[in-house]
């Protein structure tokens, strides 16, 4: 009988049905908190340039929106959650862009 019952201990060995493993949301976490947090520094970054011209008020409130997401997406990727901060990156650069484009 080979089949696993719940009683017997889980191994530290990885399972090679498993499509990825430990080091690879690792990487994932990384990926996702790093990649938060540049977009978070740009969007402010760009927030504040615009704020000293003269562009329309949309336009840094965009970037500054923008880079919230991000942050918020920085902070969801350092706490595991990559599929949903991959998804408010998405959402925080697409913000960006259009207020971008009301310039």
């Amino acid at each position: 009988m080979s089949a696993r019952t719940d009683s017997e201990p889980h191994s530290d060995i990885a399972d090679p049905d498993e499509e990825y493993g430990t080091e690879d949301a690792r990487k994932a976490r990384w990926t996702a908190t790093a990649t938060g947090a540049l977009l978070t520094l740009a969007g402010l970054a760009a927030s504040l340039i615009r704020l000293t011209r003269s562009a329309p008020a949309l336009v840094p409130s965009a970037y500054a929106l923008g880079a919230a997401v991000c942050a918020v997406a920085a902070f969801l990727g350092s706490r595991g959650r990559t599929r949903r901060a991959l998804w408010l990156l998405v959402a925080g650069v697409t913000v960006m862009a259009f207020g971008d484009q009301a310039d």
